[in-house]
């Protein structure tokens, strides 16, 4: 059978209104930063059932759309990630980062403590869905780093539109999720992303972002 195609709803602009509106999210998403002490306010299931829907719009290889997001919670769930990712990260501190990693980290303050796991209102436990079980078939899924990690960008300029804050969180390894969140085996956790409320005053690093002529090439 042939492919079925509809017509494109295209939103069109004249140039100075997409200049415009490119400008204004610019400013938008420059504003983003990584907070790591957080509010316990909690978020709404209807924002974070938007949040992830919205994550859920970006492309895939061949719309395999090969993503799931398991939204915590749970107080309890949430007090086991902690611990079983601080075991881990203890670790990585400890043993399997490298002096010049560990150098890098520095300007950050970060360490294996990961207390915003129990603080943060919600956790979004990112997996990649390695392939589709379907009966007795399995069907194959494409690009799928690429796409889950296109995925991961949109939620998390979703969560900073919507007023909130999150974190990348990258423990390594993370079985552990796998097994707290009883997850298949077709699935791999990809990244943790706490979401809520930022914490009263609270500070980030007082970083850079690489200006324009280190990140682009016009050829």
């Amino acid at each position: 059978m042939p492919p079925n195609f509809v017509r494109y709803d295209y939103l069109s602009f004249p140039p100075d209104e997409q200049l415009r509106r490119a400008r204004e999210f610019f400013e938008l998403c420059n504003r983003r930063r990584t907070a790591r002490t957080f509010s316990p306010r909690p978020v709404s299931r209807e924002l974070l059932e938007t949040l992830v829907r919205t994550a859920g719009t970006a492309p895939s290889g061949a719309n395999k759309q090969p993503w799931r997001f398991v939204i915590v919670t749970d107080a309890g769930l949430k007090r086991k990630i902690r611990i079983a990712a601080e075991k881990e990260e203890k670790q990585n501190y400890e043993r399997r980062m490298s002096q010049e990693w560990l150098d890098d980290l520095a300007d950050l303050g970060t360490d294996w403590h990961k207390d915003f796991l129990e603080v943060a209102p919600a956790l979004i436990a990112v997996f990649s869905v390695e392939y589709e079980k379907d009966g007795e078939r399995t069907r194959k899924n494409y690009y799928v780093t690429e796409s889950v990690g296109l995925a991961v960008g949109v939620l998390i300029v979703a969560i900073h539109n919507a007023g909130l804050v999150s974190l990348t969180h990258t423990p390594s390894p993370m079985h552990f999720l796998q097994e707290i969140l009883n997850r298949p085996s077709n699935e791999r956790a990809f990244v943790l992303i706490p979401v809520g409320y930022p914490a009263e005053n609270v500070t980030v690093p007082n970083i850079k972002r690489k200006p324009i002529d280190q990140i682009s090439i016009w050829l």
